[in-house]
């Protein structure tokens, strides 16, 4: 929300007030004065007013887990524990998912409070790499590289995938990139040649590396460096 509006949504507080509210520098976010009316402010901003604290600001956190599979990436599920039951943490109906692992998927999963950030990791235009070991049930033929560079239609959403990069790492395992995230797609992308995954594990989003030192179920929070990566 821009500031000048934040402060017009305040009890008695006219437009015209704002302005000369921010022209007075009267008002701070984050310690710092303000006077231009179209700076953002988020609920994680301490915003005050010749003094008073108008809004305190909530802690923005962020948090890295290595998600085991039979643990359902959502908040709450009737059937399935869920990621977040796994965090030692208060307030966790405030946090939400950046980017989710179906049921028997492992691996990297974000979490956080910041819908700016995560929306960072998930909207289709920034094209975040998204890289994650597979393990199939048959050998994976040379072809499969070449179609998935040249990208898969897949009739349910009436599209064509983006080109994905393969690496073929062993008769039945490989490294595949993605830079979207259809649902079940790698799963569908190898169902093209009828070849079943087995084994699903997501090691990278975009530059950040799920932490070699996490044990499945196990998390920490990103490091500043991390967050401001994305």
């Amino acid at each position: 929300m821009r500031l000048d509006r934040f402060l017009g949504n305040l009890p008695d507080v006219s437009r015209q007030d704002a302005r000369r509210l921010l022209v007075e520098r009267r008002v701070r976010v984050d310690g710092e004065a303000i006077v231009d009316g179209r700076h953002e402010v988020r609920v994680f901003n301490r915003i005050e007013v010749d003094g008073a604290v108008l809004q305190a600001g909530k802690p923005a956190r962020y948090f890295m887990l290595h998600k085991p599979a039979g643990w359902v990436s959502a908040t709450r599920h009737p059937e399935h524990p869920t990621v977040l039951d796994l965090l030692d943490e208060a307030d966790k109906d405030d946090l939400h998912l950046g980017g989710r692992l179906d049921l028997t998927t492992t691996g990297l999963l974000l979490i956080t409070n910041d819908g700016l950030w995560s929306r960072r990791l998930t909207q289709p235009k920034t094209r975040l790499p998204k890289v994650y070991y597979v393990e199939t049930e048959d050998p994976i033929a040379p072809e499969y590289a070449e179609t998935f560079a040249r990208g898969l239609y897949f009739a349910y959403e009436d599209l064509t995938t983006l080109p994905a990069e393969l690496i073929v790492l062993d008769r039945r395992a490989a490294r595949l990139t993605l830079y979207e995230g259809r649902y079940h797609q790698v799963k569908r992308m190898f169902g093209h040649f009828r070849n079943k995954v087995t084994r699903l594990h997501r090691e990278r989003m975009g530059p950040l590396v799920l932490d070699p030192g996490l044990a499945p179920g196990q998390y920490r929070a990103l490091s500043p460096d991390e967050i401001m990566a994305i």
